[in-house]
């Protein structure tokens, strides 16, 4: 095999591929969710279980240092009635207090007022617990001092084990905690991640031209479906608007083939010496020439609707007149085709763009002039009601069909009816856009239940 020196593109990948690097995308999008939710339920359990175990340690604290001064003032009660009994310390029997002092788990020592030795226990220097002095009085003045120490035992060590105790609690709480957000989180990604995934799928699908994939209903919150729903529509917007895109290629070429295939004809036989440059041949070549400019002249009027929408000169001016101008420039086409015009124009003060808004009322006028049969009538009205200044152009034609009457302003739509009339489809089209640039709204009705119901096209502006 020759080598050619170019490398071979790279391989477009297939839908199964495709959902497969989107469920491994979406995959990593539920670990990181779990990982945060679990971060975050770590953070604050740490912080739960920090503050409960200081201010639980600190009341543990708090609880054990009142009952060691408690057993303190005992102890010190204790000798102060040995001392009565004997009213000197030297033959006082202090057995007692040794025995209390034993049972509560607390060392002692017993000094008298000059701060001599009286008694201790043998094991207060050993003991390493917290001290207390408390002085020991009897028949009213100051016969001693007593020293209580806590040891290992008693109540020392049950202010330990409850703090150990309590510690153990809430690191086993924080653990359980920690487990529960781990397993919720992963629940709560996957529940977010899956329509996710089905997204990036039906995105990439329709990337690689499956204008056909859908979303569809999906299990997910509002926010979600939302979007699926909104990428959905957007998905058929786009279907409608290629095929209008391939109906208007297919008008064109339709609408283009007969003016040029009798110019072609036309010249060749001029040409050809077949027929002579008579006043009525070259007239005839001139009206088919006139057709051609005015589809391209459509279609120019398209993108001046566009580009005009984004500088609008807006005056003050009555929509009154500007009905009653167009009105004028089409009189005399409603009278070849046999039509009756009727006016009635109350002012209606505006603020717009006169050129742009005679194009607009010119463009309803055309349309009801087509629609409308020998002997009809089109009525265009102007008022104001409430807030808004109001144009109506009302024909007695046949009607829009329902099923058209959604689409009607859509670009190069043109419905059932349309299809045995000349036209582009932009009409309509470039009135609406124009509408929506001065604030305004372009709406339509439609009866087909009988003859002569026809439609009415509503023109709506903030009154000036």
């Amino acid at each position: 095999m020759t080598d050619t020196g170019l490398a071979a593109p790279p391989a477009a990948q297939t839908p199964a591929a495709q959902t497969s690097a989107a469920q491994a995308r979406g995959g990593t999008l539920g670990l990181r969710l779990a990982l945060a939710f679990l971060s975050v339920a770590l953070a604050a359990v740490a912080l739960l279980a920090g503050l409960t175990a200081a201010f639980a340690a600190a009341d543990v604290s708090h609880l054990a240092s009142q009952q060691r001064n408690e057993l303190a003032s005992a102890i010190a009660v204790a000798a102060s009635a040995v001392w009565d009994r004997n009213n000197t310390w030297s033959t006082a029997d202090l057995s007692p207090v040794l025995d209390l002092a034993t049972r509560t788990g607390t060392a002692f020592q017993i000094r008298d007022q000059s701060g001599r030795l009286v008694a201790s226990s043998d094991n207060f220097a050993a003991a390493d617990g917290p001290q207390t002095t408390v002085p020991v009085d009897a028949r009213e003045q100051r016969v001693g001092t007593a020293v209580v120490r806590s040891t290992g035992t008693g109540l020392n060590a049950i202010d330990r084990s409850l703090q150990t105790a309590l510690l153990r609690a809430i690191a086993g709480a924080a653990g359980l905690a920690a487990l529960l957000a781990l397993l919720t989180g992963l629940a709560v990604a996957r529940r977010i991640t899956r329509p996710v995934i089905r997204l990036i799928a039906v995105t990439r699908a329709m990337a690689a031209g499956d204008r056909a994939a859908r979303v569809g209903e999906i299990r997910a919150a509002g926010e979600l479906q939302e979007l699926a729903a909104a990428f959905d529509q957007m998905a058929g917007t786009l279907d409608r608007q290629e095929q209008i895109r391939r109906n208007l290629v297919a008008d064109v070429a339709h609408e283009l083939r007969t003016p040029i295939a009798i110019l072609q004809a036309g010249h060749e036989a001029l040409l050809d010496g077949v027929a002579e440059p008579t006043r009525a041949e070259l007239g005839s070549l001139r009206d088919e020439v006139l057709r051609l400019a005015r589809m391209v002249g459509d279609l120019q009027t398209l993108a001046a609707a566009d580009a005009a929408a984004l500088n609008l000169a807006r005056t003050p001016g009555d929509l009154a007149e500007l009905a009653a101008a167009a009105a004028d420039s089409l009189a005399r086409r409603f009278e070849a085709a046999g039509l009756t015009l009727d006016r009635k124009l109350a002012p209606a003060p505006v603020l717009a763009d006169a050129h742009w808004l005679h194009q607009v009322i010119t463009n309803l006028l055309t349309n009801a002039l087509k629609f409308t049969p020998a002997g009809g009538r089109v009525t265009i009205s102007t008022g104001r009601h409430g807030t808004e200044a109001v144009l109506q152009v009302t024909d007695t034609g046949a009607g829009i069909a329902a099923e058209d009457l959604p689409r009607i302003f859509d670009r190069f739509f043109r419905g059932q009816r349309a299809a045995q009339i000349s036209g582009s489809g932009i009409g309509l089209t470039v009135a609406a856009e124009l509408v929506q640039a001065h604030g305004g709204r372009l709406t339509a009705r439609s009866e087909t239940t009988g003859p002569g119901q026809g439609t009415q096209m509503t023109l709506s502006l903030p009154s000036a």
